[in-house]
């Protein structure tokens, strides 16, 4: 089986990018066939394309829909390393980052002026992204140049704006009605908010868990001590959100979780730090759709977040992350909120990727019980 695919970066992930036509050419379920694709399950992946890491086991399919206002549609897909699973309960904002440039550089979208729109729809939340590429005179640059934190090579700009954010996934901003909750885990209680815009976000205020808001650098090393105990407040926050049953069965990449804290007296460059976990493990950046969240969450009186920045009127968010300070946007627009940040991308490769029939081996059995 011969499958066409472009590796792309978006924003501080890396991800296969796949037409929805390409992939059903097999018939196969995609529940099997990503994981396949991406080697997994294996921490490795070494018989197939994923990096090994959540920020690059990620594959991002795309098609064009037909007599409506929205130029792509897509559906976002985080493929388990160690596990033959896909996790399709949430959007990527990083990944979602590859989706304007590619439907340009396939001239799905023709270039419009120096700043060209593509409306997007994201299938896992129905949330409409509104992407701003660059296009100088009227094409994309010849050789991008724009920066972002977390990134060592430039890219093209790309500007994400989540059009009225809030509740896409569980309906409600606030998904339990409060701006905080308390929630017992590891024997201490903890006071959370739970928040749902871009993705599901539940957040830990940095002092309860002991680390020193002014020494963010030493972040990493208290929250690895916690992961367990922070693991259990994430699955009870999936119930409480409405989002599973029982904590068993909260799944690995929602709700994410932030632990948030005030900067340090003398950091005047950002509004609040911020580290998020991404499948378990501190994020090497931020989850751009847990950005969205954050950013809302200051806007909202009597939630961690706002007890943080004060919430100011500011059209801009400045969050302190491992990779450097991200700064999220606000605007109205045609009656709508858009609630965005700027990012970059790349296409890394064009190609096809060959993958062997396996009937009835190890492999195919490691695969069942996946039901897409």
């Amino acid at each position: 089986m011969k499958i066409e695919a472009q590796w792309m970066r978006g924003g501080t992930s890396k991800c296969w990018v796949f037409e929805a036509e390409h992939l059903q050419e097999g018939g196969t379920s995609l529940d099997v066939l990503l994981p396949r694709l991406f080697g997994s399950p294996d921490p490795r992946q070494i018989d197939g394309v994923g990096g090994a890491t959540s920020t690059t086991s990620k594959a991002v399919i795309l098609h064009r829909p037909v007599g409506d206002d929205v130029d792509v549609e897509y559906t976002f897909a985080q493929v388990g390393i160690e596990e033959a699973a896909v996790d399709w309960g949430s959007n990527c904002g990083n990944g979602s980052a590859v989706v304007g440039l590619y439907a340009i550089e396939k001239g799905w979208v023709l270039p419009q002026g120096d700043i060209t729109r593509i409306v997007t729809r994201n299938t896992n939340t129905n949330q409409i992204i509104v992407q701003r590429v660059a296009t100088p005179g009227g094409a994309l640059a010849s050789n991008p140049d724009a920066r972002m934190p977390g990134v060592p090579f430039p890219g093209y700009p790309v500007g994400l704006g989540f059009q009225d954010p809030a509740g896409k996934t569980t309906g409600a901003l606030l998904p339990t009605g409060a701006t905080t909750d308390t929630i017992t885990a590891g024997g201490t209680h903890w006071t959370v908010s739970m928040v749902d815009a871009g993705a599901p976000v539940v957040m830990v205020r940095a002092e309860e868990l002991g680390l020193d808001t002014s020494r963010y650098d030493t972040w990493r090393a208290g929250v690895e001590l916690e992961l367990d105990t922070l693991e259990q407040i994430r699955r009870q926050a999936a119930v409480r959100m409405g989002l599973v049953p029982t904590a068993a069965e909260a799944a690995r990449a929602i709700p994410k979780l932030a632990i948030v804290g005030p900067p340090a007296q003398a950091d005047a460059g950002c509004d609040a730090n911020v580290m998020m976990l991404s499948m378990g493990k501190p994020h090497p950046a931020l989850a751009i759709t847990g950005s969205i969240a954050l950013t809302l969450a200051a806007r909202t009186a009597g939630t961690v977040m706002h007890t943080i920045t004060g919430g100011t009127a500011a059209t801009t968010l400045r969050l302190r992350t491992p990779a450097g300070v991200i700064e999220t946007w606000s605007e109205e627009r045609n009656g709508s909120l858009l609630v965005g940040v700027d990012r970059t991308a790349r296409t890394i490769a064009t190609t096809i990727i060959h993958l062997p029939e396996v009937p009835g081996s190890a492999v195919a059995a490691a695969l069942a019980g996946a039901t897409r």
